[in-house]
């Protein structure tokens, strides 16, 4: 097997925490160098792989040879620059969410990569769980029949810790940003469909939102249904996501961080018929995304998730944003 040699672009907490570890972890990959200024915050990296390069600035992991393929963990408003940055050197990109700021930047990313021939990719990581091909399949079977509402909900208190980047409006922060990509996409994903008209209810603080709820109409090939979804980074954690139809219903009651914060499960309830749970213990979804991307790189399998979905994810920020009433 090929194997594919990771650089990461900046020692990112939720890099140290989780896609570090996971790269680490996967099948033909390689974490083989690290860009920071501070080299003590790569001694945590070390901890779990002994060998890595740590470069001192971002332009040097991208100049170096040995590195295939990019992760960038940068702040919200530094990850479409970055992402040009490292197509432009020759690298493949796995860009965190929200990939972009606007749609303009994923349509210049979505240009970068095909003039490239590279790939690049947002890291939705939900995409490569079973629990969400699950959801994903018992909607395309009829297992609940046509889709008539979704609920997703999504968050966490951070209000103790203002100089978190997600409390910073320089940096792209917010909660829709951070969590509405997960509350809005996963529907997305789920159903196949588009949302045709959204309002939202915000609240702010310092510049940036941290309680929303969204309400509207979605569109996916069974017809219309209705959508809700909350976010909020000044609330008791909170994650699930109901997608309610016509002769059932689809529980994911950790739908974002399984495995990590609770139990990875589905739960289906039909009428008439026994309630089905199904668990996914032992998974890792950062690990099952990396291997996604390798293979993706190596036998050319279409990416689950890839850049024209981002741009739908980001399509609805804005329709989320226009719609504040």
């Amino acid at each position: 097997m090929q194997v594919v040699n990771w650089g990461i672009l900046g020692a990112a907490s939720f890099a140290r925490r989780h896609m570090g570890p996971a790269i680490h972890a996967a099948r033909g990959a390689r974490l083989a160098a690290l860009a920071t200024s501070d080299a003590s915050r790569a001694e945590p990296f070390r901890d779990f792989c002994p060998d890595l390069v740590v470069h001192t600035g971002y332009e040097a992991l991208l100049a170096d040879p040995a590195i295939d393929a990019v992760y960038i963990p940068l702040p919200n408003s530094l990850h479409v620059p970055w992402a040009l940055k490292a197509l432009a050197a020759g690298k493949h990109v796995l860009c965190e969410k929200p990939l972009a700021m606007t749609l303009a930047e994923v349509d210049a990313l979505i240009a970068a990569r095909d003039s490239s021939g590279l790939l690049a990719a947002e890291a939705f990581m939900i995409v490569h769980h079973p629990q969400w091909i699950r959801v994903r399949d018992w909607i395309a079977a009829g297992e609940i029949g046509r889709v008539e509402h979704a609920d997703a909900h999504f968050s966490y208190d951070n209000r103790a810790d203002p100089g978190n980047i997600r409390n910073r409006p320089e940096m792209g922060g917010g909660g829709i940003r951070d969590i509405g990509v997960y509350t809005y996409s996963s529907v997305r994903f789920a159903t196949g469909a588009e949302p045709v008209e959204l309002r939202s209810r915000i609240r702010r603080e310092n510049g940036v939102d941290v309680w929303a709820e969204v309400a509207g109409t979605m569109a996916g090939p069974d017809g219309t249904f209705t959508y809700t979804g909350r976010t909020s980074m000044r609330l008791y954690p909170r994650q699930e996501v109901v997608i309610h139809g016509e002769g059932g219903m689809i529980r994911v009651p950790v739908p974002f961080n399984a495995g990590v914060v609770g139990e990875a499960r589905v739960e289906l309830f039909r009428r008439g018929q026994p309630d089905l749970v199904e668990r996914f213990p032992m998974v890792n979804q950062y690990v099952l995304q990396v291997e996604a991307f390798g293979q993706s790189l190596r036998a050319g399998a279409p990416y689950p998730w890839p850049l024209e979905q981002a741009r739908g994810t980001q399509a609805m920020i804005e329709m989320v944003l226009a719609g504040e009433v």
